[in-house]
This record gives C-alpha cells, sequence and structure tokens, in this order.
C-alpha cells in the first residue's frame, strides 16, 4: 500500500496491519513525524482503550493525519488518528473493513477491494489508469504542463 501526502502529492510506501478488533484507521506518530506527514491536532482527545479495558500506554490521540491512499488501482482520501502504534504504520480497522469489505486470501496473503458498500463512494480504477495522447507541438506541450499537476506529467 501507499500512502500520499496532500501538501507535496509525495507518496511513501507502507506496512498495514488490517485490525478488526481496532475501531478506526490509525498512524503511528513516530511514522507520520519521520515521513513528513502533515499533521493535525484535534479539537477534543480521543481516549484509547486497549482490548481488555485498559487504557492505553501510549495515552488518548491528540492528532490526525489526512492523506490519499493507494491499494492496488484503488484510491481514496482517508483521515487517520495518529498515536503510539509501536513498530506498526497503520492500521485499518473494523470500520474500514466493514465499509470496504476486502477479499481476503489467508493462504496466499492477499487483499482486494473488488466491491465496496454504498457508504464509500470510492471507485476502483479500471486498467491502469487514462493515458494523454502526447503533445503534437513544443507549445501545446507547454500549455498542458501549466494545466496539469507535475505528478501527472507521466
Amino acid at each position: 500500500m501507499r500512502l500520499e501526502k496532500l501538501e507535496n502529492y509525495k507518496g511513501v510506501a507502507v506496512k498495514v496491519l488490517l485490525d478488526s478488533g481496532a475501531t478506526g484507521l490509525f498512524m503511528d506518530i513516530a511514522f507520520a513525524k519521520e515521513k513528513g506527514f502533515k499533521i493535525e491536532k484535534l479539537k477534543n482527545l480521543l481516549l484509547v482503550r486497549n482490548m481488555d479495558g485498559t487504557a492505553n500506554v501510549g495515552g488518548a490521540i491528540m492528532y490526525q493525519v489526512e492523506c490519499n491512499m493507494f491499494f492496488k488501482g484503488y484510491i481514496e482520501r482517508v483521515r487517520m488518528d495518529v498515536c503510539n502504534l509501536g513498530k506498526t504504520e497503520v492500521i485499518l480497522g473494523m470500520l474500514w473493513l466493514a465499509v470496504h469489505n476486502p477479499e481476503i486470501d489467508w493462504e496466499k496473503r492477499e487483499v482486494k477491494i473488488m466491491q465496496c458498500l454504498p457508504i464509500c463512494g470510492k471507485k476502483k480504477q479500471k486498467g491502469k489508469g487514462k493515458e494523454v495522447k502526447k503533445a503534437e507541438k513544443n507549445k501545446d506541450e507547454e500549455v498542458l504542463r501549466k494545466l496539469v499537476p507535475k505528478r501527472f506529467w507521466r
């Protein structure tokens, strides 16, 4: 999976844990800082409880990160709560799993997003993306470069 920072559209490869015991989407604070994600402070703290009901050692969630998520042709803008996850970089919890209903092949260790529930509002990209015809003249290419963000120039 790859996450993309909104401020500069730079992508970062990430290891993701699918966790049906977690409720939301979470990013490790050390990972977020190291990779340069824009961390936003929450207006209200979110209390974190472990599976056994005890308070999490990392304390309350005080921050969020907004980014684009790319996975095998699937694109989605997400908000992740930022907290101490230890060695785990990102957790996708039950709310995400329920909305996207991925197919998981445990033997092959493969995850496929075949069809989301209507609440998702996202769609899987068809093919490898649309190709843009090459500009015939240098002048046309200059105009296109002014109109099209740099990350799409290829």
